[in-house]
């Protein structure tokens, strides 16, 4: 058995130093301790920029249903400006329509003087 045949772990265990499960707390709460307060500080901004988002698309929300209202108050403005101009239309026809009437019903009567 050669020196290629030995297995690349043996021995490692032996060769790591102890380690001091306190020294690894104190390591752990120290690392802890340093980066907390800026993970904190950055979990309360997320928080208060989540918050203002919402009301920023509820707000958002309020201002398209009033363009909507403006919209729809626009469209019945120009429902009604069409409908006058047809009821003008309307009248116009009912005195041409009169007109002609008066104009055939004086024919009429001329025709059986005649």
């Amino acid at each position: 058995v050669g020196p290629s045949d030995a297995s690349p772990d043996e021995g490692v265990v032996e060769d790591l130093p102890l380690i001091d499960e306190k020294a690894v707390e104190q390591l752990t709460e120290g690392l802890i301790s340093h980066y907390l307060p800026d993970l904190q500080r950055s979990k309360s901004a997320l928080q208060e920029l989540t918050q203002n988002q919402v009301v920023l698309l509820e707000t958002l929300e309020q201002e398209i249903s009033k363009f909507k209202e403006c919209n729809s108050i626009l469209d019945i403005n120009a429902l009604f400006s069409e409908a006058k101009h047809y009821h003008n239309k309307l009248v116009n026809i009912r005195n041409e329509m009169m007109m002609l009437h008066e104009k055939t019903s004086k024919l009429k009567v001329s025709g059986r003087n005649i």
